[in-house]
């Protein structure tokens, strides 16, 4: 984390117009390439920048993580901006009140659906969750008064389904 105490952002423009405020830029190891074994280690390693610019008085690193914390947060809000959120205001309060609580409902569940399959599935966004999960292309059968899913043969989450529901429909640990 590298900071820049006194950055002064549209330069170009009018003084009116200039801010002068802290430039903090976070540099982390770029994992989506890594080197390939058994071939020449890597020459010059790929880092991505996050760059923040914030009035915040706090120590560098304290405001840095309380930038990710908000990043967090801003996400969540996105998310839900494009899944039940998308409603609202409809105009009604009632209406609107609904759409609220549908959403809080849905979006923990979903959360704690994806905690519970994989770790991949537990930082996922919920559009995802609902994809790979919850529209599940199986079909039900009926034999003997018992009912069957069958799932697709060489679907991709398949293991991560059947370990959610198993994990789910587990009996029990004796306490």
């Amino acid at each position: 984390v590298a900071e820049i105490p006194a950055y002064t952002a549209f330069a170009s423009r009018k003084k009116a117009e200039r801010v002068t405020a802290r430039l903090i830029v976070r540099r982390v190891r770029d994992l989506a390439k890594p080197a390939v074994v058994g071939e020449q280690g890597e020459l010059f390693p790929l880092w991505r920048y996050h760059p923040f610019f914030t009035d915040n008085p706090a120590p560098t690193l304290q405001a840095e993580r309380e930038h990710r914390h908000h990043a967090v947060v801003e996400q969540v809000i996105a998310d839900s901006k494009a899944s039940a959120l998308a409603h609202l205001p409809s105009g009604h309060f009632h209406a609107n009140s609904a759409w609220l609580t549908l959403w809080a409902m849905a979006y923990n569940l979903l959360r704690a659906t994806g905690a519970l399959t994989s770790a991949f599935h537990a930082r996922a966004t919920t559009a995802t969750l609902r994809a790979h999960l919850i529209h599940v292309p199986a079909r039900l059968a009926r034999s003997a008064r018992r009912i069957t899913l069958h799932l697709p043969h060489n679907w991709r989450w398949q293991h991560a389904w059947r370990h959610l529901f198993d994990t789910v429909h587990a009996p029990p640990e004796p306490g």
